[in-house]
This record gives structure tokens, sequence and C-alpha cells, in this order.
């Protein structure tokens, strides 16, 4: 009788995270987490500005592309636990962490549990285009509306193609992502606003319609040893317009990381 083929467990690194430039023996690993809606190739350029020692690695959430059939996350701290499980093992070098919108709180949430549970520090945590979890959230619900209004709330952030957004056949697609991870953004009230020992870049776009400046600049209140804001010109997607001059600036924060 011929065997059953077996089928190999995929590890939750592998399935999590994608690496755009691996990089043997790295000064340092940047990670990347997306905003609601993204993937982990939103930061695939990133890779051609990052000094060649530095190795990109970006996290791509259940739910979409190579990852469709899998739910989309429900649960903030329950991803957070998953995540910070899968990024441990990248602690054999210097690993900083980079979240843009929803990404920005959970890369909050993993930084905690990396620094209380398994005792790795990132080297910094870069929050970016989020308010911090310490002031009340200006929270428009886009999740509960129909789908010409979370059509609308998308286009005004900006940050998306529109021929995607006007795509018959691609939006049946799309949408369940992100009105999936929009609640899981839109309903986010962690259990505990606590300090990370990691260094906090808070960045923003000086006209990001959600997130004003001073509510970037909140992370403050989070971040036990150094903090910095910066603020770059644009909306809600400033990093996308401008993204030479940010991977500089998140470069340059790094450079002396060994």
């Amino acid at each position: 009788m011929t065997p059953a083929p077996s089928v190999r467990a995929v590890p939750p690194a592998e399935r999590w995270l994608r690496r755009f430039r691996p990089v043997a023996g790295p000064r340092l690993r940047l990670v990347c987490l997306p905003h609601a809606g993204g993937t982990a190739g939103a930061f695939h350029g990133w890779a051609a500005t990052l000094p060649d020692d530095v190795e990109l690695v970006a996290v791509q959430y259940p739910g979409r592309q190579d990852r469709f059939a899998e739910p989309c996350p429900r649960d903030m701290g329950e991803l957070a636990d998953t995540l910070a499980g899968a990024l441990l093992p990248l602690f054999d070098a210097p690993v900083a962490l980079f979240g843009h919108s929803m990404g920005a709180a959970l890369a909050y949430e993993v930084t905690l549990r990396l620094e209380t549970l398994h005792r790795a520090v990132p080297s910094r945590l870069f929050v970016s285009g989020q308010t911090s979890p310490t002031r009340p959230r200006r929270s428009r619900d886009l999740h509960l509306g129909d789908d010409d209004a979370l059509l609308a709330g998308l286009r005004e952030l900006g940050g998306m193609d529109e021929a995607v957004l006007a795509d018959p056949e691609l939006l049946p697609l799309l949408l369940p992502s992100f009105r999936a991870d929009l609640r899981l953004i839109e309903t986010y009230r962690p259990r505990l606003t606590a300090p990370v020992r990691a260094p906090v870049t808070a960045c923003v776009g000086d006209a990001d319609p959600d997130v004003p400046v001073a509510d970037a600049a909140a992370w403050a209140d989070l971040a036990a040893t150094e903090f910095d804001v910066r603020v770059f010109p644009g909306g809600h997607f400033y990093l996308v317009d401008r993204e030479a001059e940010v991977v500089a600036d998140i470069a340059g924060r790094l450079a002396a990381v060994r």
C-alpha cells in the first residue's frame, strides 16, 4: 500500500513573516507591521533604501493574499500573543519594530509581551499614524458601515490604489479583511497601558485627519527610557508619498545599533 503523503506543519514564523531581503548575520532586523487591510508587500520597496546590513522583515496577517483561506484576527491580544512568539527566534540579532496605523498598536502590544514574557527588548519601537492608547480614541467605526461607507472612509484616509477600490471583482475579496482589521483597531481597548523599555519614536503626518500630532506625541507616556516624535508632511499615509525620506529617517535612528 502506498503511504499517504505527509503534510508538513508550517512553523509560525514561516506563516507570519516575509523576508524581503535576507541578510546573513545582520547587524539589525527591522520588522514592519502593516495597517488595517494591508499586507507585508506594503514594505517591499524599503529593502532598496535600507543599509545593506539591515534585514527587512514584514508581517503578513491572516485573511489576505497567500493567507486568504485563514480567518482574519478578531482579538488584538491573541494576535499579539501569537506574533510575539513568531518574532522571538529573530532576536539572535537586534530587532526594531515599525508599525503603521493598526500595525502601530499591534507593535506596542507585541513589544509589551516580548519584554515582560520573554525578556526580549527591541532596539527601538516605531509607532506610526496611531493615537497613543493613553488618549481617547477618535474612532469613526467604519467597520459598522455598509460597503459604500467603508469605501468612502478608505478613500479619505488615502494610501490605497484607486484602481483597486474601483474594481468590482477585487472588492469582494478585499473588503472582508479591511472590515475585520478595522473592527480590530476600532474596538481596541488595551487591558494594560504600561510603558515599554524599548526606545520609542512616534511618526505622524502633519495633515493626518485621524491622528493629531498631539495624540501621536502622547506615546511619550508609554516610553520608559527614550522618546521622540517625527512629523512628516502628509496625511495618514504620509509614508507612501515620502517613502525614501521615511526609510532614511528610520535608518538614521538605527545607525548606532549593534
